[in-house]
Parts: C-alpha cells; sequence; structure tokens
C-alpha cells in the first residue's frame, strides 16, 4: 500500500470517528492527514509528511480552539431568544401554587409557568427566562 493512501484512510477514518463523536477537533486532524497525503503524492518524505500533518493539524486544532474561546457558545435552545421568540415576553401572573408553579394565560392558551428568579413569587409582571416543554421559567420583571 503506497504512502499516499495510507494517509487518506487514516484522514477518512478520522472523519468517520467524527461523525460518530460529533467533536469538530477531528475534522481539523483529519484536515492534517490530508494535507500530509497530498505531501506524500508531490513526493515528501515520510519525516516531512510527518511534519506536514503535525503543522497542519496542530494548527489547524490551535486555531479553532482559539476562535471558540473567543466567540463564546450561544445560549442553550430553551433559553435563546434567536430560537426561542417567547424568551423576553412579559406575561401576568395571578397566583401561585405552592410547589413554586402558576397556570397562566399566555398567546391565548393556559400554560404552566415556574418561578426561576430571586426569593419567593409573587403575584405580578414576570419576563419568560426559558421555556422547557411546555412550562414556562419566568422571573420577575
Amino acid at each position: 500500500m503506497s504512502a499516499p493512501m495510507v494517509w487518506w484512510i487514516a484522514a477518512g477514518l478520522a472523519v468517520a470517528l467524527e461523525l460518530a463523536t460529533g467533536t469538530f477537533y477531528l475534522l481539523m486532524f483529519a484536515l492534517g492527514l490530508a494535507c500530509a497525503a497530498l505531501a506524500a503524492h508531490a513526493g515528501a518524505s515520510f519525516t516531512l509528511q510527518l511534519v506536514v500533518a503535525s503543522a497542519v493539524g496542530g494548527g489547524a486544532v490551535a486555531g479553532w480552539h482559539v476562535r471558540r474561546t473567543k466567540h463564546p457558545q450561544s445560549a442553550p435552545a430553551q433559553s435563546n431568544p434567536d430560537v426561542n421568540l417567547d424568551i423576553g415576553q412579559r406575561l401576568q401572573v395571578d397566583t401561585w401554587g405552592s410547589d413554586g408553579t402558576a397556570r397562566v394565560q399566555y398567546r391565548g392558551t393556559a400554560w404552566t409557568a415556574r418561578y426561576a428568579g430571586p426569593g419567593n413569587p409573587s403575584a405580578g409582571l414576570h419576563v419568560v427566562r426559558a421555556v422547557e416543554g411546555n412550562v414556562l421559567v419566568v422571573e420577575r420583571a
């Protein structure tokens, strides 16, 4: 088996492993392996192929890590207003149950609201902070 073929197989295995695990870093590693395969096609020595794989794969992993630390991840879908338009909406809560939940009218239907703010829940105007299934997680406005 030729050296480029070994590098291409290793790159394919890294991509398959990434698909199974969902870690984007493995794609960066596979990029380094693919570059090593291209270096092997160009006739580079095995040592240079290893250097290319390490430099490109390691550099891509380091670059992606730096990018992720500079750009924080978005909020989870249940509390992200870009995903769920109910986040940030106001509603009126008339009475709270002893378990910290209330039945509220919101968008023309009855919902269960769960208090997640500081202190004890009290009647009044509240803001939706998250939606967990069919429960609105609210706090005092």
